[in-house]
């Protein structure tokens, strides 16, 4: 019995005497994976380790951060040995506009321009004055006064030829025979001048109309004006520079309350345009 207890005591403690064993495997197993870890950290790629140390150079050499060469200097030293940079610092200059300078011999070109348009003008005038004063003189001989009007504005020299009494019959657009040989005379004068264009208008008053010929007082302006065209056409007068237009009643020269009035805005205007429109009388 008490040998048996010695054998079973002695076998309890073979058993706790080799259990440092699983300990020292523990250790071993983690020794290796420490191991196997540092290895890892230890084998760098010089490749990028060489790319990010030139970068890092480039970034504190003050070429991309202006302070990189500050941080390099040793920290020990004295801020008293630094000396603050200094610059001057620049005036404000005055922004002054880019005029183009002008070539003398453009500037006395333009000049030279600009009086031959002037003179042109001045002589365009003048033969509008001239053409005026023959017209006035036929209108007064023939006792036209009251009937028919020149005058002289911005759009060039403009005949005012009033129809109910020499052009045309009321509501119509046949010429009357008594008006024939005034329309002549100013297809004469018109002709003493060959590069003006020439603009024929029809006008009317403001009481409508309405017939099977002329539903509205546009188509009779219009057909007034054409005829006024075709009878110049006819006498001589080059048709490229003739043009018709029908305003209706839309630019009176008189109220349309009164019959008078009325009388005054039924009308034909001839006008013989400017070459420059932006010469005015």
């Amino acid at each position: 019995m008490a040998g048996a207890r010695r054998r079973g005591g002695h076998a309890g403690g073979h058993d706790n005497d080799e259990r440092w064993l699983l300990t020292y495997s523990d250790m071993i197993t983690l020794l290796m994976a420490l191991f196997m870890v540092l290895f890892s950290i230890s084998s760098v790629n010089i490749s990028k380790y060489k790319t990010l140390q030139e970068s890092l150079k480039a970034a504190f050499s003050g070429s991309i951060l202006p302070g990189g060469k500050a941080i390099m200097q040793s920290g020990s030293q004295s801020t008293s040995a630094h000396t603050p940079a200094t610059s001057e610092i620049p005036s404000i200059v005055p922004l002054t506009p880019n005029v183009p300078t002008t070539n003398p011999s453009q500037a006395s070109s333009a000049q030279a321009q600009a009086e031959s348009i002037a003179a042109a003008a001045k002589q365009e005038q003048q033969d509008f004055q001239q053409l005026q004063s023959e017209l006035n003189a036929y209108i007064k001989k023939h006792g036209l006064t009251g009937q028919v009007q020149t005058v002289i504005d911005r759009r060039g020299l403009v005949v005012r030829v009033l129809t109910d009494q020499v052009l045309f019959d009321y509501g119509e657009a046949n010429l009357k025979p008594q008006g024939l040989p005034l329309l002549s005379e100013i297809a004469n004068l018109l002709n003493v001048d060959r590069t003006h264009p020439i603009v024929v208008e029809g006008h009317t008053d403001n009481v409508p109309i309405s017939s099977a010929q002329y539903p509205s007082n546009w188509e009779l302006s219009t057909a007034r004006a054409t005829t006024v065209v075709r009878y110049l056409i006819s006498c001589g007068v080059n048709r490229n520079r003739l043009a018709a237009a029908g305003y209706a009643d839309l630019h009176p020269v008189a109220s349309n309350a009164t019959a008078a009035g009325r009388a005054r805005n039924r009308r034909v205007e001839i006008v013989m345009q400017r070459l420059d429109p932006d010469i005015t009388s």
